[in-house]
């Protein structure tokens, strides 16, 4: 049975720990040493997971691997991931992890989630592809069926094809290319990335360079049925996809509005399930930018909710991005996001709260004010471990902890992921999803890498089998699917599970 779990002896917990905190032992018990150790072992994420031969055998495996993993004398989690990349990709571990299924991907951007060269080598060279490179050394992309008008801030566009064509080295063109749509450097990171100011701002960058090549409609089909099949590649059976929905443009500059794109993410994944009947589908969390206005924000979530009642198939809800240290706080719109409730209107949140470093600010109550929203999920959540009465509230109700390792490390909240708080965290099995967040940025794809720097850095010797195996379950139990469509989803991911743990339990 999917989850199928054992339960701790209370009983003898309470005498131990009374034993313990009592001082009733003159010489500790070296058999009730080690039922405090399996106790506590017991807490964490996986702990009561009862696994079968097979997975013992492979669990049996994979501690060789971790041991002789953290033994080497580069050990991938204590190093920045621009750096250990190369090494991960040659771990056993990162091998057995890509095969595995991981069930869905619940925090991933919606134009952060394809390889940058699939986007340089396939889509920029197609034709009527326009660049220009902006005063702040950046660039932009436009599709036009004649010279488009030029952009404040920009050089004169130039038709890629007419430049390649006078280009003799095209490969350091297109080198140079995608430096610009990715943070990912060969260079040491932290000096290219000396702070969060510096990181973020070329975060944004980014986003800002792909948007033209992304949003134009042939593309816009294309670039998300790629993403889906990266993932489903990774063995990602399920995504969750926070989209801003924009006005998607043709070759003319004409536009197609919200409902369109949403309805075209809508027909792709139709389409891509059709082609993949082991993928379970997808939906779109809404998104807008933390730095709008009360007037927009407002306007937003009254879209949100005409959305929601128009797609609810594949209209997941609502969620807020953008920095959130120099965005306006999740009280700040209480008014706007108090709407669908006071108007009777279900509209699941997903908030994005806690990415962030800055104890005790007005930031620093996201977390609080998302839980008092009734957020389904809590995007990120790095300062959870500060807060405990957040933190009891959202594991009494529930609230998963959406935890993007390489994301919260690229954007400089922590240096060495056996330090991240998510590593507590899973010591005492609070809720808790893995997800990649933006990978095509971080030099990343699907989910494998992230899954990598949990299941080692903050699990070490400790997380097992059954930690990955509840980890994978949690992404659909705490998905926003239907109790009905999470058992259908489980019993899909079920079937994967077992054939891969037959094929690699040797």
């Amino acid at each position: 049975m999917v989850g199928e779990q054992q339960r701790p002896h209370a009983a003898v917990a309470c005498l131990l720990f009374s034993c313990y905190l009592t001082g009733c032992l003159s010489m500790p018990d070296p058999r009730q040493r080690e039922a405090l150790i399996q106790l506590e072992a017991s807490m964490q994420t996986g702990g009561q997971m009862v696994l079968s031969n097979a997975e013992q055998r492979l669990d049996s495996l994979l501690f060789k691997m971790k041991q002789e993993e953290m033994t080497r004398p580069e050990c991938p989690p204590t190093m920045h991931f621009f750096k250990a990349r190369h090494l991960i990709r040659t771990s056993p571990i990162f091998s057995l992890l890509q095969k595995m299924p991981k069930g869905g991907a619940l925090h991933v951007h919606d134009f952060s989630m394809v390889d940058i060269e699939w986007l340089v080598k396939n889509v920029t060279y197609r034709p009527h592809c326009y660049m220009c490179f902006t005063d702040n050394q950046s660039i932009r992309f436009i599709f036009s069926s004649q010279l488009p008008k030029p952009l404040p801030h920009c050089s004169p566009w130039t038709l890629l094809e007419n430049l390649r064509a006078k280009t003799i080295n095209t490969t350091d063109l297109d080198n140079s290319i995608m430096g610009n749509l990715t943070l990912f450097t060969d260079q040491d990171p932290e000096t290219v990335y000396p702070s969060q100011d510096v990181v973020w701002d070329m975060f944004e960058q980014t986003f800002l360079a792909v948007w033209g090549l992304v949003t134009y409609a042939p593309v816009f089909r294309d670039y998300y049925y790629q993403g889906l099949t990266q993932f489903y590649m990774d063995n990602v059976m399920y995504l969750e996809l926070r989209a801003s929905l924009p006005e998607i443009y043709e070759l003319d500059g004409s536009t197609h509005d919200t409902a369109w794109t949403l309805k075209t993410y809508q027909e792709v994944t139709k389409q891509f399930t059709a082609d993949h009947p082991d993928f379970y589908g997808a939906r779109i969390i809404f998104t807008l930018h933390r730095g709008v206005n009360m007037s927009m924000m407002t306007g937003g979530v009254e879209k949100a909710m005409k959305l929601q009642r128009d797609f609810p198939d594949i209209m997941a809800g609502f969620d807020l991005v953008g920095r959130e240290d120099v965005g306006k706080t999740l009280w700040y719109f209480r008014d706007a996001l108090s709407l669908p409730a006071e108007r009777g209107v279900t509209l699941p949140f997903f908030f994005h709260a806690g990415e962030t470093d800055l104890e005790g600010t007005e930031v620093d109550q996201n977390m609080l004010d998302a839980l008092l929203f009734n957020t389904s999920r809590i995007g990120h959540g790095f300062a959870l471990h500060r807060h405990p009465v957040v933190r009891d509230l959202s594991k009494k109700r529930g609230v998963a902890v959406e935890v993007c390792p390489i994301s919260n490390q690229v954007l400089k909240l922590v240096n060495d992921m056996r330090n991240h708080p998510a590593a507590a965290l899973m010591s005492e099995n609070h809720p808790l999803v893995i997800s990649s967040d933006d990978p095509a940025i971080f030099g990343a794809s699907g989910l494998s890498y992230d899954f990598y720097e949990a299941f080692v850095g903050f699990g070490g010797l400790r997380s097992h089998l059954g930690s990955l195996k509840e980890l994978a379950i949690n992404s659909i139990r705490y998905s926003s699917l239907t109790p009905k469509q999470q058992e259908t989803a489980l019993a899909l991911w079920q079937r994967r599970w077992d054939k891969f743990v037959s094929e690699n339990a040797f």
